[in-house]
This record gives structure tokens, C-alpha cells and sequence, in this order.
């Protein structure tokens, strides 16, 4: 069955449907929706750019009690190889990242039972009087663990992780918004309404978030239709995320079989994506689980963003993703997509563009 009256429809500017979304993920024409995919990015970005951010994955902890099937980097709450990092240690870790001109903390860590709410707002309020750097920290399931442990209600404890220093919030855990997967893979983690209603509420606490979505967990396609359709409806109503980011599931190490996405796959989806969502402005490639070129090829598929070169990054990489880009490496790949590159902060703002040859001196090699 054709697809090109729902890329026309897409193209005029009309609403595909969950519908229309499953006969595109049914579809083989993976080139004509990356095609589509393109126009759609580029009427948000017309110009030949692509942004990145220079930032740090810190995982401050990896004792966890969700237990995800899916998890190759927790540890269980009693474990000997479990771990809650130094304050010292984050901070030369942060050290590091500014050494190296960068503006952004991706923390996250498991849903640790053992720290009390204190613990983050003390951690986030001795980060912020050192150092001059966005915390894009703290995924729902950590959050709602501070709900938990806090006692408080959610608003609550978002209005003073805010006051002491969050900045934003990244979307992980979002995996696929249906309960059935939800449950299959991780019973414990929550449901996909608790998901939406933590990012609604982290925008009425005055922030922003990010959406994510990984495949390759045995989904349906119409799962994967209702999780963009859940995403697009609470963007509608609440404007709460700022980008989009999509990638696959790794199985190596984990206690779970999936089904390992190929590249074409990953940029069908991509391409899917970026249609189905018209109210999201950014979408970042996922190079760390696809790899470089794969991410570059991201580029005509409705990407408009290299993500972040992420200087240090342990919870894929627990999983066998294990591909490295320092900056100039995103340079070039950048450039080869007939793009200029621009360094970016966290709420998409350009820093620095990058002129034709321009390389960076001080750069890094990605450690785990």
C-alpha cells in the first residue's frame, strides 16, 4: 500500500493520525519518509546548521531498585559493586567538563532508596556555588523517588530542585509510553501517565524537559504510534519539551532479549518521528547507540541537533554501545552533512559557530 497520500497530507501541513503513523512504520519507503522528515526539520531550522552541546554524562549513582529488565548499569540497593559518588569527585568531573568549554551536566543515576531529598538539593546547591554550568539533571523515576522519600507532592519537590539549582530535565525513562511494554520491561518504574504528568509538571515548575523514545523491546508499531501520539498531545498542552531524542535498545549485558535495531530501522523511526511530532522544534541524532556515520546520515532524516559530545557516558556503554566522538570528530561529521556546526547550550541557544576548517585545540578523548 502506498504512502504517499499521508506524506502529501504531512507535507500541506495537515496532522497524521496514529493510523497513518502505523502504515508508515508497515512501509519499506524509509527514503521517501526521510525525505518529508527533511522539509519538516527544515521548517523549523532553514538553514544548513547543526547544533551540538559540549557536555558530561555524571551518573552519580548506580544503586537502584527498579530493576530494569533492560538495565546493564544498576546495581540492587545491597549491592558490593554499588556505588554513590563523592561530592569531590562530581565536582572534578564538572571541573573537567568546564576545562573543556563545556556548558552542560547530564546527571542522572538509579532510583537509590538509601538518599534522602536532601542529598540532591544540598548536592545542586554546592554545584551552583561553584561552578557556572547548566544541570540538566534527574529523569522522572529519580524524581518520583524524591516524592517518595520526601513525602512531599511532586510540584513540591520540583519548586525546590529548581530553587537550589536544577535547570532542566532529561526524559529518560520515557522508553515506550504503553503500559503493556511498560510492565513487561520494567513493572516497576511507573506508568506512562506518571511519565507525562512529571514532564507537565516540570514545566509548570518553570523549566523545561526533553522527550525520549527507545525501540527494539518487542514493541508494536501501534505502540510506538501512541507513544508519539502522547508526546504530541502533552506538548499541545503544556510546551514542556524542548527536543526530541529517539534510540535503541542495547541487549548486550542486560537480563532481556530485544530485537537490535538496524540503521534503517533507527531512521525510519527518526523519520516517522519528526512528521508525527510538529510541535517539537529539536531532534538530536543518537550517534552513542548508532554510531557516527549513522548519525550523520541522522541529519537528513529530521535531525537538526548532534546531541551532546558527552566527555563521559556509562550507562549505554554498561550495555555494549560503546561508540565515542570528541569535538572535532563532530566537526567533521557535521561538515560532511553539508552543515555548519554550532555549539549550543542546553535551551538550544547558538555559542559558537564553527567557521570552514575551524578545529578545537583543547579537545578531549570520551572516557568511561
Amino acid at each position: 500500500m502506498s504512502i504517499d497520500d499521508i506524506l502529501t497530507r504531512a507535507r500541506n501541513g495537515e496532522r497524521i493520525t496514529t493510523e497513518d503513523a502505523i502504515r508508515l512504520y508497515e512501509s519499506d519507503e524509509v527514503e521517501k519518509m526521510g525525505e518529508v522528515a527533511n522539509e519538516k526539520m527544515l521548517q523549523w531550522h532553514p538553514k544548513p546548521e547543526t547544533t551540538f552541546v559540549i557536555g558530561r554524562n555524571v551518573n552519580y549513582t548506580n544503586f537502584c531498585d527498579t530493576y530494569c529488565r533492560f538495565c546493564a548499569f544498576y546495581r540492587p540497593p545491597t549491592a558490593d559493586d554499588g556505588y554513590v559518588l563523592d561530592n569531590e569527585v562530581i565536582f572534578e568531573k564538572i571541573q573537567e567538563t568546564k576545562d573543556f568549554n563545556g556548558t552542560e551536566i547530564l546527571m542522572q543515576g538509579g532510583t537509590n532508596p538509601n538518599l534522602s531529598f536532601d542529598y540532591y538539593t544540598n548536592l545542586l546547591r554546592e554545584i551552583k556555588k561553584r561552578f557556572d554550568i547548566t544541570m540538566h539533571a534527574f529523569s522522572p523515576a529519580e524524581i518520583y523517588k524524591m516524592v517518595d522519600v520526601s513525602g512531599l507532592p511532586l510540584d513540591e519537590v520540583l519548586a525546590q530542585l529548581k530553587e537550589a539549582g536544577l535547570d532542566s530535565v532529561p526524559g529518560g525513562g520515557a522508553e515506550i509510553l504503553d503500559n503493556r511494554t511498560r510492565r513487561r520491561i520494567s513493572r516497576l518504574k511507573g506508568t506512562w501517565e506518571e511519565w507525562i504528568d512529571c514532564m507537565k509538571a516540570v514545566k509548570r515548575a518553570g523549566m523545561h524537559g526533553t522527550a525520549t523514545m527507545v525501540i527494539g523491546f518487542g514493541e508494536t508499531m501501534e505502540e510506538r504510534a501512541l507513544h508519539l501520539q502522547r508526546v504530541r498531545d502533552a506538548q499541545d498542552e503544556s510546551d514542556c519539551f524542548l527536543a526530541f531524542i529517539s534510540w535503541t535498545f542495547q541487549p548486550e549485558n542486560t537480563n532481556m532479549k530485544g530485537v537490535k535495531i538496524t540503521p534503517r530501522e533507527y531512521l525510519k523511526n527518526l523519520a516517522i518521528s519528526r512528521i508525527f511530532l510538529d510541535n517539537v522544534p529539536n531532534f538530536q541524532s543518537s550517534w552513542v547507540t548508532m554510531g557516527p556515520e549513522v548519525g550523520k546520515q541522522s541529519l537528513s532524516y529530521g535531525c537538526n541537533d548532534f546531541g551532546s559530545t558527552m566527555i563521559e557516558e556509562n550507562v549505554v556503554s554498561a550495555a555494549g554501545a560503546t561508540y565515542k566522538v570528541d569535538t572535532n570528530l563532530i566537526l567533521r561529521l557535521i561538515r560532511e552533512a553539508g552543515k555548519t556546526p554550532i555549539q549550543r547550550n542546553t535551551k538550544y541557544e547558538h555559542l559558537k559557530v564553527y567557521e570552514e576548517g575551524e578545529i578545537v585545540e583543547n579537545d578531549f578523548t570520551m572516557q568511561n
